[in-house]
């Protein structure tokens, strides 16, 4: 393979962003690995402009106080013999031959002069004074000096109290390292966090929007990195697709029912025309009650697949007060026209936001169904809690058989009981309700009353 074809990941692409992040936080490793020897106290280093001017200081005070003296053996002692014990914290001062032997008047070795001749054998150049750390102990030096009429060289050896460099702790404890390592990856891994997640978010706003019937592009989708940007894309794609698939359908109704409906006008003019000549029968009743059901059929088609395909255009916030207080009234007031009694419960003090026509549509089917199927009751409880609506409706008439309560909602759907029988209705009334409620991300669910017949309830979001 040449290498004209190789080719990098792009950083605009979820790849290239984690090998990015990847290569760099192995970078920091590295960096901190090569600057270790230039930190490290336990490698010679250069002394400190400070402390070798004390040590020449240290120096001159030796050569100009025992100027006089012949004995070096006896100026080794008395040097050494200035110490308190082996735990004196002040600085000590060693001697050694230009051949590398350690020059003291002791007989005992102890770690101080064991770190003394492993300091002497390890240097290269007596012109170039360095410093190393022997466990919590410093040796600095050579100096040159005379003493006694030789010339030897002098070293200084102390107590080091300051605290390990930081990469030096981080070494010797692979768990801190491993600890820092996390901490400095952090906040890289947050904004990979952050790249990911952000459009992986409007992505799932979008598909939440699609789920309750709004089917409407988001330029936002395509930002981000390449995938992510793809990913938008076709998803775009895909609510174009469903738009103008749920178009196709719409405009096939519509002419579907513009076609059925010439028809049945001019079948519904011959069954009067036969009517007025025949007079009235049986046949001609039936035709003519089988002809507006037909037509009623095809409406109820048309307003639920207009419901599918716009809801989502026209939403409002609006009281609740404003959406039900008049339909609930109305209602109340043709009950008790059909000698029914009908009682509800106050209104909250809310808002909801959605589409007006069908959220009113929704309630006064529902509440119209139960007034028509109850005996002579009718209870709407309508409550409010901290974000979300319950609408109850329940009626004391025969019901629906537990065994059909979850089918109730399907289209055309009709119920063995004399509750669907007697209707005339198309079976597509709960259907349209259902689906109104569903587009408002809200659920209705069918249930035995404790008044006997049957109990919707509807729950929905509303704002706070």
């Amino acid at each position: 393979m040449r290498l004209s074809r190789i080719k990098l990941p792009n950083i605009n692409s979820l790849y290239g962003r984690i090998f990015a992040i990847f290569w760099f936080t192995m970078l920091l490793v590295l960096i901190a690995v090569l600057s270790l020897p230039h930190l490290d106290p336990r490698k010679a280093r250069d002394i400190p402009e400070e402390h070798y001017k004390r040590m020449v200081e240290t120096r001159d005070a030796i050569q100009q106080k025992y100027s006089q003296q012949t004995d070096l053996g006896r100026i080794l002692f008395r040097i050494e013999g200035n110490r308190h014990g082996k735990h004196d914290p002040r600085p000590r001062v060693f001697f050694s031959d230009y051949s590398g032997n350690v020059l003291t008047t002791e007989k005992r070795s102890n770690f101080q002069l064991r770190a003394m001749q492993n300091f002497v054998t390890s240097i290269e150049d007596y012109n170039q004074p360095k410093q190393k750390l022997y466990g919590r102990y410093m040796i600095a030096g050579p100096i040159p000096i005379t003493l006694a009429g030789s010339d030897i060289l002098m070293y200084v050896g102390f107590k080091w109290n300051e605290p390990p460099p930081l990469l030096l702790r981080l070494f010797d404890h692979p768990f801190q390292l491993l600890l820092a390592v996390m901490l400095v990856s952090t906040p890289l891994l947050l904004w990979l966090a952050w790249a990911l997640s952000q459009p992986a978010r409007r992505l799932e706003a979008a598909a939440q929007r699609v789920a309750k019937g709004e089917f409407v592009t988001d330029p936002n989708l395509e930002k981000g990195t390449a995938e992510f940007r793809q990913a938008g894309s076709s998803f775009n794609q895909m609510v174009e697709a469903v738009n103008q698939m749920i178009s196709g359908q719409q405009r096939l109704l519509s002419d579907i029912s513009h076609e059925l409906r010439s028809p049945l006008t001019r079948l519904r003019m011959a069954s009067a025309l036969a009517t007025r000549k025949q007079g009235e029968s049986p046949e001609l009743t039936r035709i003519d009650t089988e002809a507006q059901r037909l037509e009623q059929m095809i409406s109820e088609l048309l307003e639920l697949s207009r419901m599918q395909a716009n809801s989502h255009m026209t939403r409002e916030t609006q009281p609740l007060e404003s959406l039900w207080e008049e339909i609930i009234k109305d209602a109340q007031f043709e009950a008790e026209q059909m000698g029914k009694h009908l009682h509800y419960s106050e209104l909250p003090k809310r808002s909801i936001s959605g589409n007006p026509k069908l959220l009113m549509s929704a309630v006064e089917n529902i509440v119209r169904n139960a007034i028509y199927y109850g005996k002579d009751e009718v209870q709407i409880d309508i409550k409010a809690d901290e974000d979300t609506l319950h609408i109850t409706v329940d009626d004391n008439g025969e019901g629906v058989p537990e065994e059909e309560l979850a089918a109730i909602f399907r289209p055309f759907y009709r119920v063995s009981t004399a509750r669907d029988r007697h209707s005339g209705g198309t079976g597509l009334g709960l259907t349209i309700t259902e689906s109104a409620i569903r587009q408002h991300s809200g659920t209705i669910v069918a249930s035995r009353s404790p008044l006997g017949g049957l109990r919707m309830s509807i729950t929905l979001p509303i704002n706070r």
